[in-house]
């Protein structure tokens, strides 16, 4: 019998989690004995970890701002038809060569919509396309929280969509935190087809004595928009009870090389300022405190390492998502939130002060298996079928 074939296409915009949280899935996908490729559209990550799954990246996109409506390609053009139906008939090439068991989407057809004129093909082709005497599984994967729709039209568009693709959606949460109809309002007509995972944690191991320990870690995932939280981070570490210990900033490759170099030259003694690493896990697990935008897999991570924190969710343009999480985990034990616009030196520090004297983040009774939980779900659905 062979091994079942994945195929997960992912696009990121802006940050790199989709991108993160993907890899995570392939690994564990992996573990499960199943073939894994990822299509991704957004730029390249360097030192991503996708153990042995293979990689095939389509031209890539990005946002040309906060709100998401225009994309530019890796020369900062804005994209037009000629490249849509390029990337388009790249990625059904890509589809037909694999001849998948599995095709899983991420976040689409519940975000992504600016790329339909890829995926609602790809959509087509999957639901048509025969391997043996079975079509392949269709499966949606998507986070705990979505940003509300900006058209109420738009809801109904991704409910059809779901009625008229999808055999089944993986929500990578966990209810008791928060249930997916708290942000997708008629999540119950799609209730049949929805399972949830837990979250997709890549699971931290405190190494004593190793990189990081100690240290205040202050990151921004893709970096795109990072500036403002890095330069208040090193302003903020001698009004704190941590002035004493080595502040590490970890620059995205999407900040641009102009700002690192000025950052970096900027830093006094006891701020490193270097590119994000790939033992990213490895310096959450073994730092003092973390200060972050608050991205799903960076509060994650945390909260599985029960390490303290401080999150000034990124809130450009209609984005609520990093807003919403980083309020319900504030109940859970050292973990401080600041909004964004009121980030200040001096607030953040009062901050970094609070959550080092708060217990540390306590993750009991929340699910963080979803990885391997993922895996489990669709490989139940490929042998009922």
């Amino acid at each position: 019998m062979t091994a079942p074939r994945v195929f997960f296409w992912v696009q990121h915009l802006l940050g790199i989690g989709h991108l993160k949280r993907t890899a995570t899935l392939a690994r564990a996908f992996r573990r499960a004995g199943m073939e894994v490729v990822i299509v991704s559209g957004g730029h390249a990550v360097p030192g991503l970890d996708i153990a042995d799954a293979r990689l095939i990246q389509l031209p890539a996109v990005r946002a040309a701002d906060k709100y998401f409506k225009i994309l530019v390609d890796e020369n900062d053009r804005e994209i037009d038809d000629a490249f849509r139906d390029r990337r388009r008939d790249l990625l059904l090439d890509a589809w037909r060569a694999e001849s998948p068991d599995v095709l899983i989407t991420e976040l689409f057809p519940f975000g992504r919509r600016q790329l339909r004129h890829e995926l609602l093909p790809l959509l087509q082709e999957a639901r048509t396309a025969r391997r043996g005497d079975k079509t392949a599984l269709v499966v949606s994967s998507v986070r705990d929280i979505l940003v509300e729709p900006p058209k109420p039209e738009r809801v109904a568009e991704m409910l059809e969509r779901v009625e008229t693709y999808y055999d089944r959606v993986l929500i990578h949460g966990d209810p008791t935190l928060i249930p997916f109809d708290e942000t997708f309002a008629h999540a119950d007509r799609i209730a049949h087809l929805v399972s949830y995972t837990g979250y997709v944690v890549d699971t931290p191991r405190r190494t004593p004595g190793g990189p990081g320990t100690d240290e205040v870690i202050v990151s921004a995932g893709g970096g795109a928009v990072s500036e403002e939280l890095f330069r208040a981070a090193m302003a903020a570490r001698r009004a704190t009870g941590l002035a004493d210990r080595t502040w590490r900033i970890l620059a995205g490759h999407a900040l641009a090389q102009a700002t690192f170099d000025a950052l970096a030259a900027e830093a006094p003694p006891g701020v490193i300022v270097e590119r994000a690493r790939p033992d990213f896990t490895t310096l959450m697990a073994n730092c003092a405190l973390s200060i972050s935008q608050g991205g799903y897999n960076t509060v994650m991570e945390m909260m599985a390492a029960r390490t303290r924190g401080v999150i000034v969710p990124y809130a450009g343009g209609l984005e609520t998502e990093q807003t919403l999480r980083a309020r319900l985990l504030e109940n859970r034990g050292g973990i401080r939130s600041l909004p964004e616009d009121a980030l200040s030196p001096a607030r953040l520090a009062a901050a970094v002060d609070e959550a080092l004297a708060a217990p540390p983040p306590d993750a009991s009774g929340l699910n963080t298996g979803g990885a391997d939980a993922s895996a489990v779900l669709v490989a139940g659905w490929l042998a009922e079928r």
